[in-house]
Parts: structure tokens; C-alpha cells; sequence
């Protein structure tokens, strides 16, 4: 009984925090350094998205905290500093860094989160409080359109749900009709010129309802020539979410609407493949993609085991009700 004790306590111990547990503390971290012209979701918006970098980019190193933000060491101490890894306010600010003291312990140091954290929400405070002014600190700070955009759209849903906790996803089709799917990655397709298959495609009957997989900000829609009728919706992850050959969209959705996991978005048809409003030159069904952007490029990957994966948690839920 007394060695059971022993290991249950030595086990709890080496258990790292759980998810909640991370997410509130980073939250917390939020709040803690928001201020009159900064709000947190701005700051949630900047970390999650160089979370969201670091977990694809190998040329990247992977910040093991709760925050995500890192500056170079050129920016935090200074370009000209001669003094490596400097943790000094004094000198920092002499040779021009950025770094700043966020916890008042009078160390500026690039490896304490409320540090990285007070620097960042200095920075975007010296541009304004609208968004455009956020924008134009984004820009200056990435040199990057997309980027700016995507930290953007992350900073709309997390004020929209006033929450950082939108990971959950769902199976694309309404389970409750009849449906069929299997892995078609890297399949050939000759329509419009040699290209490969990056999707999967889920067949269905006309009308099918077809459901956002995720979280996410419309971004696109309209016509496409090889995909039809299609909406594009973009997530937290700097991931791209395809709906295409659709045969009509939900009454009233537009372009930066947004949207979460099961609502309705279009329903399923069989367009594309030519002209505005080609319709019927394939069995109806959904062509459901997914493009990763990694802070400079955009890349199409299997979409087929999350797919898997979603719908068995669909299908559990659905049990649950």
C-alpha cells in the first residue's frame, strides 16, 4: 500500500499540465498584458500564429512555453549589442533592442513569457487601437499580406467566441444522410490539364448538407472553374478549409461571415468543370481540401485520416445525444 502511495504521488508529479490547465494560464498571460489599445485577443492572435509556424517549419526553433512568441536576438538586444544573450534593460536600450522588463525583476529575459509578452503588446500599442492600425503593425513586423491576414482572422474568431479554445472539428457531410468517401490523395485528374487530386471526395445525394469542418472565417466564395460553386473558410491553425462542386451555399452567408463546426454552409452538387453554373458532368459530391500556410508558403495535404478521425468522434457524439 505504501509503495502504491509512492508511485501514484511520483506519477501525478511528472504529469505535465493538461490542456485546460495550459489554456487558462495562457489566457491569463493574455489579460495580464492587454491594455487600453491592445486587446487580448490581438496578443492570442500574434501567439497562436507563431505557434501554428512552429509546428511545420523546421528552419524555425520550437518555443517550449506557454507562449509562443520569440524575437531574434538582434531585435531583443539590440543589433549592435556586443554582449551575448544581454539581459540587462540598461544596455538593451542603449544599443537600440526591443526587449523589455514585463515582470519587474529588472532582467530583460527572452525566455520569460510576461517579458516576451509585455514587448509584443509595447510594440502594437506604439500603432493604435483600430484594427488598421493593427494591421499596419502587423505589416511592419512581418513584411507579409498573408501573414497579416491570417493573424487577423485568428484575432476575429477569438474575439467572436471570446475564447481561445476552438480546436474542435467535425465530419464536412450531415451524418444523417447517405454518403461514401475513400482516400483519392495524389489521384490523377485531366480536366483543364495533368494535375493531381488534393482532396478527398465524399459522394452524396444532391442537396446533401455539407457542414464547416472547423472553426473558421469565410474568406472565399463564388465560382470556380474546376471547382464549381465553392467556399473557402480559413481556421486558428493557418489552415485552409476547401468546400467544392457545390450546388448551392446556406441562405445568407458571405465572405467574412463566421462559422463553426457543424453549421451548415452549402449543400452538395455535382458543378464545375467549365463555365459559370456547369453543372452535371460528374456524380454529385463534395471535394473537401485542406491547405496548410506556414508564413511563407501554402500546401495542400491529406485530408482523408482527419476525415477518419471526425467522423468517428461525430459519430460518438451523435450517440451521446
Amino acid at each position: 500500500m505504501f509503495w502504491s502511495i509512492i508511485f501514484s504521488e511520483e506519477a501525478s508529479a511528472n504529469e505535465g499540465p493538461t490542456r485546460e490547465e495550459i489554456l487558462q494560464q495562457r489566457m491569463a498571460y493574455y489579460l495580464q498584458f492587454q491594455d487600453i489599445l491592445i486587446p487580448w485577443y490581438y496578443l492570442a492572435a500574434v501567439d497562436q500564429y507563431e505557434r501554428n509556424i512552429q509546428g511545420v517549419r523546421k528552419d524555425i526553433p520550437k518555443r517550449d512555453s506557454i507562449i509562443a512568441i520569440q524575437f531574434s536576438e538582434d531585435y531583443w538586444t539590440g543589433p549592435l549589442n556586443p554582449i551575448i544573450n544581454d539581459t540587462s534593460p540598461v544596455t538593451i536600450s542603449y544599443f537600440g533592442g526591443m526587449g523589455l522588463d514585463g515582470d519587474g525583476d529588472g532582467i530583460v529575459n527572452s525566455d520569460d513569457d510576461e517579458d516576451v509578452l509585455f514587448t509584443m503588446s509595447s510594440f502594437l500599442s506604439k500603432y493604435g487601437s483600430h484594427e488598421d492600425d493593427f494591421k499596419l503593425a502587423l505589416w511592419d513586423y512581418y513584411q507579409s499580406e498573408k501573414v497579416v491576414n491570417q493573424i487577423v482572422t485568428i484575432a476575429k474568431l477569438f474575439k467572436h467566441y471570446d475564447s481561445i479554445d476552438l480546436d474542435s472539428h467535425t465530419f464536412p457531410v450531415a451524418l444523417g444522410y447517405n454518403y461514401s468517401y475513400r482516400g483519392t490523395w495524389g489521384a490523377n485528374r485531366g480536366w483543364g490539364g495533368r494535375r493531381i487530386h488534393e482532396g478527398t471526395d465524399v459522394f452524396a445525394d444532391y442537396s446533401t448538407p455539407v457542414l464547416s469542418a472547423s472553426y473558421g472565417v469565410v474568406e472565399v466564395m463564388g465560382w470556380n472553374q474546376f471547382g464549381g460553386w465553392r467556399v473557402g473558410i480559413r481556421d486558428n491553425h493557418n489552415s485552409y478549409h476547401y468546400y467544392a462542386h457545390l450546388a448551392y451555399y446556406d441562405k445568407g452567408l458571405k465572405v467574412g461571415d463566421v462559422v463553426e463546426p457543424g453549421q451548415v454552409i452549402g449543400y452538395v452538387g455535382s458543378t464545375g468543370y467549365g463555365k459559370e453554373g456547369t453543372s452535371g458532368k460528374f456524380p454529385p459530391h463534395l471535394h473537401y481540401g485542406i491547405y496548410k500556410f506556414d508564413g511563407r508558403n501554402e500546401w495542400a495535404f491529406d485530408p482523408y485520416p482527419s476525415l477518419l478521425q471526425w467522423e468517428k468522434e461525430a459519430k460518438q457524439a451523435r450517440k451521446k445525444r
